[in-house]
């Protein structure tokens, strides 16, 4: 059997930041991942540019069920920290809207950091390993391989979650704390498209590729002021993936088709204007042709000209165009997710080393556990930051 100071199940962001922190503390470090390279969710992150931080980070950006230790997790190892270390790597970068941060080149720039990191480090990563079980022993855990079994005082969890199950998802976190008796919070895919039912599927479907800029409220009240993206199955762009987060099944999402305009107003300076213009092509001027025809073809908004609508009809229009109600069917669940709410309870672990409170010497690090940020580089910026304080200790 193998002996080693630190076993971590994951290669990926947490996993691999862990890995290098612990092994510049001078512990010996082994990552298993039954991947065929490491960082797998990095690479596609972001169209391939890996929106790698958030430089507006902070613990609102996020969900868990215990906020402080979001709080005391970012405050430790902040985006500021992350962008540090990648200037130091020379990583060429660039900024985008709303504070997210992504590679010029590729997200590859982003893995080898990690990989140099961890070579500094004395890093040993094993790939194509999948654990099989994990055994508590007197003096730390026993990790069983296809391959091998090793031994380590520290084992950390950094298996992600259930998205993507194409990169090889995998609920092994969530069994192991089971195993030892943490609670595990029930799991749902998040920042992730909608699908709708049939009558506005085929109402939609023909709007496939057409974005219109939004501001989209859940039944909670929670808001979000980007775009939507009609798909051939529903709707997806950054407002929905940002919305998908607050939202439940059977519930409605409410969308606000123009929120930098008052329609009541355009339309009672459309009558002074061109009142004799249809309503129809007024609207758009304003909204996606394609769009306003398809909700003139399915009466949604009245056939007339401009001065022949009523008050009652005004009132109407003004309320279905800034609070479209629409009801999602579902969402496309783990296939396309970008992250999985829920998992490992944050209250069964510490806030500053990420230890299991019942099981001495096993961490649970990244996406397995309950905490969910924001789209925008917002969960990149968790798994550097959970990484770095796991590593500090394991």
């Amino acid at each position: 059997m193998n002996q080693v100071d630190v076993i971590v199940i994951g290669a990926g962001a947490a996993g691999l930041m862990c890995a290098a922190q612990a092994g510049y503390r001078g512990r010996s470090v082994t990552v298993l991942d039954m991947g065929k390279k490491p960082g797998r969710k990095i690479l596609i992150s972001g169209g391939g540019r890996c929106n790698f931080t958030n430089e507006n980070a902070s613990p609102e950006n996020y969900l868990c069920g215990n906020s402080h230790f979001v709080k005391s997790c970012l405050s430790r190892y902040t985006q500021h920290d992350f962008i540090e270390l990648v200037d130091r790597h020379g990583l060429a970068y660039h900024h985008k809207t709303l504070g997210q941060l992504f590679c010029d080149n590729s997200a590859q720039d982003i893995v080898d950091i990690l990989l140099t990191e961890c070579e500094w480090a004395g890093v040993n990563i094993k790939l194509r390993s999948e654990v099989l079980s994990v055994t508590k022993t007197d003096s730390g855990y026993s990790v069983t391989t296809e391959q091998e079994t090793l031994t380590c005082e520290s084992l950390v969890i950094a298996s992600g979650g259930l998205t993507m199950p194409k990169l090889g998802a995998s609920p092994i976190g969530y069994k192991i704390a089971d195993q030892f008796g943490l609670k595990v919070l029930p799991t749902m895919a998040a920042l992730v498209p909608f699908t709708l039912h049939q009558y506005d599927k085929e109402r939609f479907e023909g709007l496939s590729g057409i974005s219109i800029s939004c501001e989209v409220s859940s039944e909670d009240g929670t808001i979000f002021k980007e775009n939507i993206l009609f798909t051939h199955r529903g709707l997806s762009g950054p407002a929905i993936l940002q919305i998908s987060s607050f939202w439940r099944a059977g519930q409605a999402v409410t969308i606000n088709l123009l929120p930098e305009l008052d329609l009541k107003q355009q339309l009672a300076d459309w009558r002074e204007t061109q009142p004799q213009k249809s309503l129809k092509n007024s609207l758009a001027t304003i909204l996606p042709k394609r769009f306003i025809e398809i909700l003139h073809d399915s009466k949604a908004i009245p056939d007339c000209n401009i001065n022949q609508l009523t008050h009652t009809q005004i009132d109407e229009l003004v309320n279905y165009i800034h609070a479209w109600q629409i009801k999602p069917n579902g969402t496309e669940g783990y296939r396309t997710a970008e992250v999985t709410l829920g998992g490992v309870d944050t209250d069964e672990l510490s806030s500053k080393t990420f230890e299991a409170k019942k099981a001495k010497g096993l961490y649970f690090i990244g996406e397995v556990t309950d905490v969910t940020g924001w789209l925008g580089g917002y969960n990149f910026q968790y798994a550097w930051s959970c990484g770095f304080a796991a590593g500090q200790y394991a």
